[in-house]
């Protein structure tokens, strides 16, 4: 089978001179994993997301450090082809989508039964291919840490990413009042259509006074809930439009800095910091996991999120433009998701 191999650490998005220097490569004569236990199921891969976890994963700065070399990837979605003989959740044929450890960017995996979820009618599955990382991290911050309720304020950073646009349509789900801040004219607009309540591009104007103005004149104290996934020196400013109370959810660091959140006044305003390592509740809190994909699925049946899949490439594709694929993500130029789909040659919508 064919899959993206990682076969040493270093900077996917830097231009490769050869192939003999480039950190990633494609394999045309991997072996088609075997089902190891009776409950394994095999699955040819529709399609797997590109996320910012990924682009850390190849430079050796991820949580989770893979032995080399390694396949990549995580949450995919696909059809199920070959089951263990203790099997009983999954048939030939089911449609499934689920998150893995490594080895996503491949025509073909094996996962056990506990790990898949059907995916509905009414889901694509490119679609449910870009929902378990980004979507079932906006969802497990908003919905299980901070509580997130109608009529709260939810102000969410990088709307436009992956997770920020995923924040920003579970907060309408939710009833909050979302104010998103994302860079650039297309993100603005892009971000309206959704139906955001106020959205900031910080290169256009001040955070600080344009979201005042925008809490004044709809009669509002402040921001209840912060969604960050960039950090730096937005995460400062955005501190200051905080109410007493609110919560503050820690996703990530897109700007490469990692920010203070002063104590004395977290203790002062009595706000609640919550770390969110999203993949670590799947060895401490699996439960939390399951109750929250199947929401998300059935959200995305019936039409109450949706997915904008801003990039699609086929695995040749995709080491072919490596470096563009993963600069986008990096300098933060995608709206929505970068998608990869294994065994279609020539998907159609690459778009870097």
């Amino acid at each position: 089978m064919e899959a993206l191999i990682v076969r040493k650490l270093g900077d996917p998005t830097t231009p490769p001179s050869s192939s003999e220097n480039s950190p990633i490569i494609v394999s045309r004569n991997t072996a088609i994993p075997e089902l190891t236990t009776p409950t394994s199921v095999r699955i040819k891969v529709a399609a797997t997301s590109l996320n910012y976890a990924n682009y850390l994963q190849v430079l050796g700065k991820y949580q989770e450090k893979a032995p080399l070399p390694f396949i990549p990837g995580s949450d995919y979605s696909g059809v199920v082809i070959a089951v263990g003989s203790a099997v009983s959740k999954f048939v030939v044929g089911d449609r499934v989508c689920s998150l893995a450890n490594l080895g996503s960017f491949a025509q073909y995996l094996v996962a056990d039964q506990s790990e898949l979820f059907k995916v509905p009618e009414g889901c694509d599955l490119i679609s449910a291919a870009a929902l378990p990382v980004a979507y079932g991290t906006s969802h497990v911050g908003l919905v299980h840490r901070a509580q997130l309720k109608s009529g709260q304020v939810l102000l969410v950073l990088g709307a436009a990413g992956g997770v920020g646009l995923s924040a920003v349509q579970i907060g309408k789900v939710c009833g909050a009042i979302v104010i998103a801040v994302a860079r650039g004219g297309e993100k603005v607009q892009f971000l309206k259509s959704l139906g955001v309540d106020h959205v900031v591009d910080p290169s256009q104007s001040d955070i600080i006074p344009n979201v005042k103005e925008f809490l004044k004149a709809r009669k509002l104290k402040g921001v209840d809930v912060l969604y960050d996934p960039v950090g730096g020196k937005l995460t400062k400013e955005a501190l200051k439009l905080l109410n007493w109370g609110a919560n503050i959810l820690v996703i990530g660091f897109a700007s490469g800095e990692v920010p203070v959140i002063p104590a004395n006044v977290a203790l002062v305003k009595n706000w609640t910091v919550h770390g969110l390592y999203w993949g670590s509740y799947r060895i401490h809190c699996p439960s939390v996991l399951d109750l929250s994909l199947q929401q998300l699925l059935s959200w995305l049946a019936n039409g109450l999120i949706s997915i904008n899949i801003s990039h699609t490439y086929s695995l040749a594709e995709c080491v072919q433009q490596a470096n563009l694929a993963f600069a986008a993500i990096k300098d933060r130029k995608v709206i929505g998701k970068v998608i990869i789909v294994p065994n279609d040659p020539k998907p159609g919508r690459s778009k870097l």
